[in-house]
């Protein structure tokens, strides 16, 4: 997605009826016209107001149909097919403007992501623990993907799991109980437990926590 944009932001479009630069937006799901869709995920829209074509629609549309509306001049990038596509209203297309630098941010997403699904596979043998923690704690991985690693969990036997996993609030019930398992496992095989008081981890034979004091 982002090379294609990245691509398409080079392009130069211009609108032949006010002579402004048209702007790269995402294209709307669905085709207005026939629903069958635009055949590219981009647009370049003229989202220029004060633009012929736009002024003069709203009386052409309420003339001819009897509805609210305009026209804003449309092009498909890598093409030189031209719409004159009919808008419900002035803010139309004005919020779907490509923006690069959060493209950017969700493909970096994305490739951490990918990294880290990746070393799942190896994650035991390098103790590759950040990887685990990164899927289970960030809002993006599928369900799926978050379940799968949590499994390695008490195989990689870390008590350092427990403060970021404590601090994050999972969805998924199910998840957030094989996740509550697996650390109550790594505790026991640390012969700790955490303090319900301040959530200190204490030895499991302790009677008195050593952080807040209160009797356990």
């Amino acid at each position: 997605m982002l090379s294609t944009a990245l691509r398409y932001m080079e392009e130069e479009h211009t609108c032949p009826h006010c002579g402004e630069d048209l702007k790269l937006c995402h294209a709307p799901p669905m085709h207005v016209g026939d629903g069958l869709g635009w055949g590219s995920e981009y647009l370049f829209v003229c989202l220029n107001d004060d633009c012929p074509l736009f002024v003069k629609g709203w009386k052409y549309i309420e003339d001819q149909y009897g509805h609210v509306g305009s026209y804003r001049h449309m092009e498909l990038p890598n093409s030189n097919e031209q719409i004159n596509m009919m808008v419900a209203g002035k803010d139309a297309f004005k919020g779907s403007v490509v923006q690069i630098d959060e493209l950017k941010a969700q493909n970096e997403r994305y490739q951490k992501e990918k990294k880290a699904i990746q070393a799942l596979d190896t994650c035991v043998e390098t103790n590759d623990l950040a990887s685990v923690l990164y899927l289970l704690t960030s809002e993006h991985p599928s369900l799926e993907v978050k379940k799968r690693a949590s499994t390695y969990l008490l195989p990689l036997n870390s008590i350092d799991c427990i403060e970021p996993l404590r601090n994050y609030t999972f969805k998924d019930e199910h998840l957030a109980m094989e996740v509550n398992l697996a650390i109550k496992a790594i505790l026991e095989n640390h012969f700790l437990k955490e303090c319900p008081y301040c959530s200190e981890l204490v030895k499991s034979r302790a009677k008195l926590c050593k952080h807040c004091q209160k009797e356990l």
